[in-house]
């Protein structure tokens, strides 16, 4: 493992080598083949994704994961420092992704992300970084709280992307865990799952409500910024979609930038929105995310905003 040093934002959370199928007419049924020719072969995963999103337009990013060798290439490739907590041995995480114009659905072989958990806390204590993104489901929510505590302790700020996980619900330490996180980023039907409400207008109202902000990521309608104090919404651009594979985490990348650089949070959902729209022009997680000469000056340029963590 290389030496760890500071970053602006590191990612931590589990890679996948994905394999995408994409333009299906549709999803195949129980003993059915549907073929195409249509193939891409990436890698991804949140902590991988949104570190590479923020690292082209021009932080100084790190990820800890349990990497496979092209995983790493990859990342390296785009300036993202990588301490990986896979050894030789271990098999990396694959996710294969069936791809419709409108839909998609994953299985997935688990590999060394199966042990990556226990050593991602091992390590926590070596966390250095201006920011930590978190883009896992933990097991157990009550181990990663003292992580939280000592991010705060030390100036760093977090935030965590759980992604769907059902499970949550039934830990205890959820709710307590939630309290510790500067910002928590959500799609849609994770704010409806993790609020217990069955719509969206009720789940802003139950977030509105959080001890921090809330940031809920909408798809073609956009995204919001939720909060005790504050309530905004900043409309997606228009793209020619072709895969949406990794959108959520590439707004990632590009809100974090824009909050790690000061901008206020209209302008940071804004950044958000447009990376998130320009990853989907081409398949899979990496290929479409932009460069910081693809976006208008005007997003990248910080304009600093007191309490946006309020």
């Amino acid at each position: 493992m290389r030496k760890i040093v500071a970053t602006e934002l590191l990612t931590v959370g589990e890679a996948f080598e994905v394999l995408v199928f994409l333009g299906l007419e549709r999803l195949p049924n129980l003993g059915e083949e549907i073929r195409t020719s249509r193939f891409v072969r990436t890698s991804g995963g949140g902590a991988v994704i949104t570190a590479v999103a923020a690292a082209r337009l021009g932080l100084r990013c790190a990820v800890w994961s349990g990497l496979g060798d092209e995983a790493v290439q990859r990342l390296e490739r785009d300036g993202v420092v990588v301490h990986n907590l896979k050894r030789r041995s271990e098999a990396p995480a694959i996710s294969v992704a069936l791809s419709t114009s409108d839909n998609r659905t994953f299985v997935t072989y688990n590999g060394v992300n199966d042990l990556l958990e226990a050593r991602l806390l091992a390590a926590a204590p070596r966390i250095r970084s201006q920011h930590a993104h978190f883009a896992f489901f933990p097991s157990d929510c009550r181990l990663w709280i003292p992580v939280l505590e000592r991010c705060r302790r030390r100036g760093i700020t977090t935030s965590w992307d759980f992604g769907w996980n059902e499970a949550l619900l039934a830990d205890p330490a959820f709710a307590a865990l939630l309290q510790e996180i500067d910002l928590l980023l959500l799609n849609e039907q994770e704010a409806r799952l993790y609020s217990r409400r069955r719509t969206l207008p009720a789940a802003l109202q139950f977030w509105r409500q959080s001890a921090h902000p809330v940031i809920v990521k909408l798809g073609a309608d956009g995204s919001r910024w939720i909060s005790r104090h504050l309530d905004l919404h900043a409309p997606a651009p228009r793209t020619r979609v072709v895969d949406t594979t990794g959108a959520g985490d590439a707004f990632n990348g590009g809100f974090l930038y824009a909050f790690l650089r000061g901008q206020a949070p209209a302008a940071a959902l804004r950044l958000g929105n447009r990376v998130g729209a320009l990853s989907t022009r081409a398949p899979g997680g990496l290929d479409g995310l932009p460069d910081a000469a693809d976006l208008p000056r005007a997003l990248l340029r910080a304009a600093h905003a007191r309490n946006v963590l309020r």
